[in-house]
């Protein structure tokens, strides 16, 4: 395991976006999401999928300099074709619209469509939250969780993302997949050669298994009840949004790394203050997250609300380094050599 300065591996991800043609802007968004990300410890979305989107950059999967189309006909919403841009800067794109119709209205909702994989929702809805307001994310994806009952997959990992402003600390935020876990996180499995804890995902069968390589599926978290909330995720980035549904998304990793996906995203912005002071409500969400915090615990794990492990991860990572395993880093390295100068030390395996 190795522990790499996030500042300096920042600046050598962004030379290399911008030496395969990115623009600046998407360069700027897609790194700042990928390094808050793993410093947040969500490494399923962080750090580790800069070199496929390289690799999309270059096969023209990804739009180097896209040309955003917003429509707009009523005061609270509205739609961007994303033209194919990197996920991260066309999630903004769409966040920034939210805010500025929330500001005006009250409320802010976009659908996008003709997007690329966006990476974690938590960078939106964070950002968001930044600016006072109440902020979701969701987005579809391939089909690669198990419809309830059946052998097939159907609707894709479709996180829910909702972050809002507190007082005394870091906004509250959930990030969930509607799915047990993500399908990145199996592919670390692959990567790191672990066996999946039983429960997490099915062959092509629909039957469980612990082996990563025989992984085609994933269950959905909580049974039906994720299964449905997938569902909800796909009527807004779908339906709503005018883009495929899951099931008619290409694979992120296994379709040819030409072709568009056409991945569909949803945002929503509340502004506070149209309902509350804002000040008011920072205190009263600070108390209830504090209240909750101090209920006796069933161990030795500390009581915690949504975000709290991320928090946490944050404030290490971002003093002891972000950790990358051996092999992942030899990749970056035939990448870029310039990502030597990020080392730090080396973590203990």
């Amino acid at each position: 395991m190795i522990l790499l300065d996030h500042t300096l591996f920042s600046d050598s991800m962004k030379s290399t976006f911008l030496e395969l043609g990115l623009n600046a802007i998407s360069t700027d968004h897609a790194v700042n999401s990928m390094i808050q990300t793993s410093l947040r410890g969500v490494d399923s979305h962080g750090i580790n999928l800069f070199p496929h989107y390289c690799r999309a950059i270059q096969s023209g999967r990804i739009s180097q300099n896209p040309d955003f189309k917003i429509s707009q006909d009523k005061e609270a919403a509205a739609t961007l074709d994303a033209d194919h841009a990197i996920g991260h800067h066309a999630g903004i794109v769409a966040v920034e619209k939210c805010i500025e119709m929330a500001n005006s209205t009250g409320i802010g909702a976009v659908g996008v469509k003709n997007s690329t994989h966006f990476g974690a929702a938590a960078y939106f809805s964070l950002f968001g939250a930044s600016k006072n307001l109440i902020t979701f994310a969701f987005t579809n994806a391939d089909a690669l969780v198990k419809a309830h009952n059946s052998k097939s997959a159907y609707f894709g990992t479709n996180p829910i993302c909702m972050a809002a402003p507190m007082k005394n600390e870091q906004p509250f935020i959930l990030d969930m997949a509607t799915s047990i876990v993500s399908w990145n996180k199996v592919k670390n499995y692959q990567q790191e050669g672990l066996k999946l804890p039983l429960g997490w995902a099915c062959d092509e069968s629909g039957i469980p298994v612990t082996d990563p390589h025989l992984a085609k599926s994933l269950n959905p978290t909580g049974l039906y009840k994720g299964f449905g909330l997938g569902m909800i995720v796909d009527i807004l980035c779908s339906l709503l949004a005018s883009g495929p549904i899951s099931r008619d998304i290409l694979p992120m990793f296994t379709s040819p790394i030409l072709a568009k996906r056409k991945i569909g995203h949803f945002f929503i912005a509340i502004n506070i203050s149209s309902f509350v002071s804002v000040q008011v409500f920072k205190e009263r969400l600070q108390d209830m997250a504090d209240q909750i915090r101090s209920l006796p615990n069933t161990g030795n794990d500390s009581v915690m609300i949504p975000g709290d492990p991320e928090k946490k991860s944050l404030k290490v990572r971002s003093q002891e380094g972000i950790p990358i395993e051996d092999l992942k880093f030899k990749e970056f390295i035939s990448i870029n050599e310039d990502f030597a100068l990020s080392l730090k030390n080396e973590a203990s395996s």
